[in-house]
């Protein structure tokens, strides 16, 4: 017994030694600059999949955040004379982002992309979250406008976002950044400057700076949204936003600054661009505007908005009238297995469901959507023909644990007579029967104008 208890005594003066070593080590720390430094333990956890440091009076969190998305499409059905378009696969997105809450007050971000060995930049903050409800922030990140352009790839009910939202909705700029969130009421407002993306974006903004003396352009943009109702499983979302946009030096026009709107037909791996403006030379500002209408309930979710955008042109155009685009979207999901869909009210956007079953849940998602490119009415010479299309689309979405996504969707697509990629692609047959790229010398057959077809498109997922 008097062994134990001088064993027992030893152990704990052992105890006493170690801590006060390891105390002693930690007030000598420096950094790799010979710098005192404060030294605090983090314990390692996993939440969700998700690798998180957190201190244990946890005010400071760093956390690890990426993604992979592995894509498929395949593309039949347009008419004989259309172009041909090229089935294939991609890398959609490689994300690895870094995370950490500083302290209570401070918050940082880097979030790159890696896809298909190209590098691009995606967030780049700091933000300061020492009020309640409120954030500021200054760097590259999205602006608060459109829903579906905030809500993470992860989370869309599709593996696109709609045409209108890829046309007209800002992503990521460097600018300034604020906003307040309740549980019933929603205010963001951004001050933007130019893009931050690849070194092709870049380029142009040291060019234009170079060779032409441009200023980079800004832009304001300001976003309220109304909850009436919001409940875990059940919630309205009753949004507008507007955007002040003057030219910027991310995009290529040179000393001919103005505007260009194009998208894709709600699919990445074809690369063609139907819908295309071409430059809106001489643009003095652009007037975006949305109003969104969305909700949940339990597995049931549902989003709409209509989009629009006023082009007003520099004096020495003579054209006094803008210019005048829009389109809108609806499209919804259902989850079959129980499951529940989830609204982040900090962010106005949509979430990650809650499974039905301990494995995971299937969801059931379908949409129309609609863009309109075209202003010719009483335009005569200085008229646009950018293109018009709608979309029907349905598609399957299998959630396996909290990870992993696997997508299948199938699209229909109807591009209109103007939808020729500015110029260069075939939207029908002339009069000899020979295929066109010029709207103007169609003749339609049964109304066979503008590139129609279907696409099959399939995604692999994993967040971790």
């Amino acid at each position: 017994m008097k062994k134990v208890s001088l064993l027992m005594v030893a152990l704990f003066i052992g105890a006493i030694a170690f801590a006060q070593t390891d105390q002693a080590k930690k007030e000598k720390a420096v950094d790799q600059y010979g710098n005192k430094v404060d030294v605090k333990d983090v314990f390692a956890s996993d939440r969700d999949g998700i690798l998180v440091f957190e201190s244990k009076n946890k005010d400071y969190k760093f956390w690890f955040d990426s993604r992979v998305q592995v894509d498929f499409g395949n593309y039949w059905g347009q008419q004989e004379w259309a172009d041909k378009i090229g089935d294939g696969a991609s890398i959609r997105r490689a994300r690895f982002a870094v995370k950490a809450q500083i302290t209570p007050s401070w918050y940082g971000e880097v979030d790159m992309e890696l896809a298909n060995g190209s590098f691009e930049l995606k967030d780049a903050v700091v933000r300061y979250t020492g009020l309640k409800n409120f954030q500021f922030t200054v760097g590259s990140m999205k602006p608060d406008f459109s829903l579906s352009r905030n809500t993470s790839s992860r989370y869309l009910e599709f593996m696109e976002r709609p045409m209108v939202v890829s046309a007209f909705a800002p992503s990521r700029h460097l600018g300034i950044f604020g906003k307040y969130a309740h549980k019933y009421v929603f205010v963001g407002a951004s001050i933007l400057f130019q893009e931050i993306e690849g070194q092709e974006t870049r380029t142009y903004v040291e060019d234009n700076n170079k060779n032409y003396g441009m200023n980079e352009g800004v832009s304001y943009v300001g976003k309220i949204v109304l909850r009436p109702i919001n409940e875990a499983d059940y919630g309205i979302h009753i949004g507008g936003a507007m955007m002040f946009d003057t030219p910027k030096t991310s995009d290529e026009m040179g000393a001919y600054a103005g505007t260009r709107f194009s998208c894709r037909n709600a699919t990445n791996i074809s690369r063609k661009k139907y819908i295309d403006t071409d430059d809106i030379k001489n643009t003095d500002h652009n007037l975006i505007y949305t109003v969104e209408l969305a909700g949940h309930y339990n597995g049931l979710r549902i989003e709409s908005a209509w989009m629009g955008d006023k082009t007003y042109m520099k004096k020495e155009t003579g054209i006094d009238k803008p210019y005048s685009f829009s389109g809108w979207y609806v499209e919804g999901g259902y989850l079959l297995l129980g499951g529940k869909q989830t609204y982040d009210s900090g962010g106005a956007k949509f979430n990650r469901q809650r499974n039905g079953k301990s494995w995971g849940d299937i969801e059931f998602v379908a949409k129309y959507e609609f863009i309109d490119m075209n202003d010719y009415k009483d335009r005569g010479a200085d008229a646009i023909y950018g293109g018009s299309a709608e979309l029907y689309g349905a598609g399957l979405n299998f959630y396996i644990g909290k990870n992993v996504k696997i997508a299948l969707n199938y699209q229909y697509v109807n591009n209109d007579r103007y939808a020729n990629g500015k110029g260069k692609l075939y939207v029908g047959l002339d009069a000899n029967g020979a295929p066109t790229k010029d709207y103007t010398k169609v003749v339609a057959k049964d109304g066979d104008a503008g590139v129609n077809y279907h696409m099959l498109l399939g995604r692999f997922q994993i967040a971790f």
